[in-house]
């Protein structure tokens, strides 16, 4: 549908208005590496409005992602939990429709989804790429899981901890179900503050995708920059473009990294991928007369911390005990060479912990550092 010269006038001074209201037209940049000719891009899967439990009209959803870096949205209104129904007349796909223009002017990836909100078990379920959310409005839950499968949607289930005695996530016999069935595709180890390592290990066992969402109904300031959390949790998807079919596609794949704080969550290759595209060694080669001593200089650019522990195996060189390599900036470390007889210049590989990238709960990723080094006597 072409859009007229008037409408473009009314969505151009919606985005003015918005931006004047709620925060300064700057775009936070969230640097990461392409991995293996997959570019990342920065999702949120739970995201509500006014036309469910939210308190937001749906065009401020891509002017707040837009603002914060991120790429691709899904605007997750529940289906069966209406509270605003006195004031607005909801019409399911109604958010979506509101928010595409804007989403489209601002280069974010709209992804057309819904909540379906049933009791515990089964809980939560979000369902995205979907073509027609009326078509989620049944009586039992099942159906409008197959209703949602029909048109090609990703399925995860939502903060598998909520209402469970003590939080503590239970997997019940409706998800095993559902899963045996091949209609549950991810889980959310991470939703808003909250981290679900039992979650977490079920996607690894289980061969599902790692989501990490808001499932923000507050203005996202009240609760992220500036509020109680510096950033709002990231699904990270490596797709091959950032498109609907391409980021479709990843998440299907698990081509996933989930950003929670400091953390982040997701597979050992993956994560191994990252920290390696994310640093860089600048003053190589080191050089190093017998058991001298020298300062490595290592930048991150990537947007989060590696918290560095050297780990055993390493009986070359001397190091701090633990570092941490800070987000988008330049550590200088001591590093002293123990070598007594070896001259020539090599590339040396030291194996290390980054302690808050985890495969698995509280499972620091294993990898090396590696770096240019050129060794000579002392005569």
């Amino acid at each position: 549908m072409k859009t007229t010269k008037h409408a473009a006038v009314n969505i151009l001074f919606a985005i003015f208005i918005c931006f004047n209201s709620y925060a300064a037209n700057v775009r936070t940049v969230l640097w990461f590496p392409i991995v293996n000719g997959l570019v990342p891009i920065k999702c949120d899967f739970h995201i509500h409005t006014v036309f469910s439990d939210g308190n937001v009209w749906p065009t401020t959803r891509p002017l707040e992602a837009w603002q914060d870096g991120l790429d691709a949205i899904a605007i997750t209104d529940h289906i069966e939990y209406l509270p605003h129904t006195n004031d607005i007349h909801v019409r399911f796909n109604r958010s979506y429709d509101l928010a595409k223009p804007i989403a489209d002017q601002l280069n974010v990836v709209l992804i057309k989804g819904a909540e379906i909100t049933r009791g515990e078990p089964p809980g939560h379920w979000n369902a995205i790429f979907l073509r027609d959310i009326n078509r989620l409005s049944t009586e039992k839950y099942e159906d409008a899981i197959s209703n949602a499968v029909v048109q090609g949607a990703f399925i995860f289930w939502n903060h598998p901890g909520w209402k469970q005695p003590n939080r503590k996530s239970v997997w019940y016999a409706e998800q095993q179900k559902i899963y045996e069935a091949g209609n549950l595709h991810g889980i959310e180890i991470v939703n808003g503050s909250d981290y679900d390592p039992i979650a977490h290990r079920w996607c690894v066992e289980k061969g599902l995708t790692m989501l990490g969402n808001s499932d923000i109904h507050e203005p996202i300031s009240m609760v992220y920059k500036g509020g109680v959390q510096e950033h709002r949790p990231v699904t990270i998807v490596y797709a091959k473009t950032n498109d609907i079919e391409s980021i479709k596609t990843a998440l299907f794949l698990k081509q996933t990294i989930v950003w929670h704080k400091d953390l982040l969550l997701g597979s050992t290759n993956l994560l191994d991928s990252v920290f390696r595209g994310s640093i860089k060694v600048l003053n190589q080669p080191l050089s190093f007369k017998g058991q001298s001593r020298v300062v490595l200089q290592i930048q991150n650019f990537a947007p989060v911390p590696f918290k560095i522990e050297p780990a055993d195996g390493n009986k070359e060189f001397s190091w701090p005990t633990k570092f941490t390599i800070p987000a988008g900036a330049v550590v200088a470390v001591d590093v002293k060479s123990l070598r007594t007889n070896r001259v020539g210049r090599e590339t040396v590989s030291i194996p290390v912990n980054v302690e808050n990238l985890n495969p698995l709960p509280d499972q620091p990723l294993k990898t090396t550092l590696e770096f240019e080094c050129e060794f000579s006597s002392l005569k």
